[in-house]
């Protein structure tokens, strides 16, 4: 008999990565996938791009913390979304629901709760966001990439980390060198901001090329839009809008990394035990859960953590040294702590849970 899987969330590239590194394996285990995201959202794109996999649009509302005159009309889009997905499962009758979070989650959530589809929801970040906080009651288990998410989120949750991509682990040292024009003499500072980049983290860091270039090769991964065309043939320095098949492979020859504190990206450092020095997203710009992940990895001795507001080019620069000093401690406290890939347990909750 066929195994269905739906599978949903979207908002960021965070919500859907995560779906990526699943997949390949749902698909060995013969399910056939569906995927309920939004008619527009980053995760449409990637999502339609891979083959076997059908995907629908629902509507949503996006879950503001803040005031705007769209809290006023985005509920009866929620309810409309809600609706949508409940045909839908009635439609696809899936044998379990896996669910990212963000706020097209809730909806679908909602719609498998009514048909009694099971639901396994993963929540990334220290603190439950609001679309998992309003999934929970419909949630049949919970996961989650920290401990402290688990133990805020109770009996139902279950701290197993985050499904992370197996090509994550077969990169190539020297063709990641090779695509940055580097040598093998010299230390590889990688520094990492996100989809979208790190405004504030770029300017300070090409601030602090003169010197970081006399101990590191920079490979500076800056986000789209944000190349520095004076800085081209800079000595020891490679910028690069966004990396995808070449990821694995500069990640491989990063020696130190620094980064943002998006939880997923730090499982994949963590993973692959790289010293890292965190620049979370500040607080006012973010609901302060890039903050609480560093500080997290920070108590158990896996991380150093700079924050913005202290973040100039000398305390950038003495942070990076001291860590890169650190680098065995922090690769020591990283071979101790609980695995960062949740792949397997997801998958064997995913076969356990669903209906037979």
């Amino acid at each position: 008999m066929g195994k269905t899987i739906v599978l949903t969330g979207g908002g960021t590239l965070g919500h859907v990565t995560p779906h990526l590194a699943l997949i390949p394996h749902l698909k060995e285990k013969g399910y056939t996938i569906h995927y309920i995201g939004t008619a527009n959202g980053m995760e449409a794109d990637k999502i339609r791009s891979i083959p076997g996999i059908t995907y629908h649009a629902v509507k949503t509302g996006k879950l503001r913390r803040y005031f705007s005159w769209q809290n006023l009309t985005d509920p009866f889009r929620v309810v409309a979304g809600a609706f949508q997905s409940a045909r839908l499962m009635g439609k696809i009758r899936p044998d379990i629901v896996f669910s990212k979070g963000g706020f097209v989650a809730v909806p679908v959530v909602f719609g498998a709760w009514l048909h009694r589809v099971p639901v396994l929801c993963h929540e990334s970040d220290l603190t439950p966001g609001l679309a998992n906080k309003l999934c929970k009651p419909f949630a049949t288990r919970m996961v989650t990439t920290f401990p402290e998410c688990a133990k805020a989120l109770g009996d139902k949750a279950e701290m197993v980390g985050t499904p992370l991509r197996p090509e994550l682990f077969q990169g190539d040292r020297n063709k990641g060198l090779t695509r940055l024009g580097f040598t093998k003499d010299k230390p590889v500072l990688l520094m990492m901001g996100g989809s979208s980049g790190a405004q504030a983290v770029n300017k300070v860091l090409r601030e602090a090329l003169p010197v970081l270039t006399e101990q590191f090769q920079v490979a500076h991964i800056c986000g789209k839009g944000n190349l520095a065309p004076e800085l081209e043939g800079t000595p020891d320095y490679c910028q690069i809008e966004f990396i995808d098949q070449e990821a694995p492979d500069i990640l491989a020859c990063a020696d130190l990394v620094l980064s943002r504190a998006g939880s997923n990206a730090l499982m994949e450092f963590q993973a692959l035990d790289k010293p890292m020095l965190l620049v979370p997203y500040p607080k006012g710009a973010s609901r302060g859960d890039q903050i609480l992940n560093a500080q997290s990895m920070e108590k158990r001795g896996l991380c150093r953590v700079l924050l913005q507001e202290n973040m100039n080019t000398d305390t950038l620069v003495k942070e990076l040294r001291l860590t890169w000093e650190q680098k065995d401690a922090l690769q020591a406290a990283v071979k101790k702590a609980p695995p960062a890939d949740g792949t397997a347990r997801i998958l064997e909750l995913i076969e356990s849970m669903r209906k037979k």
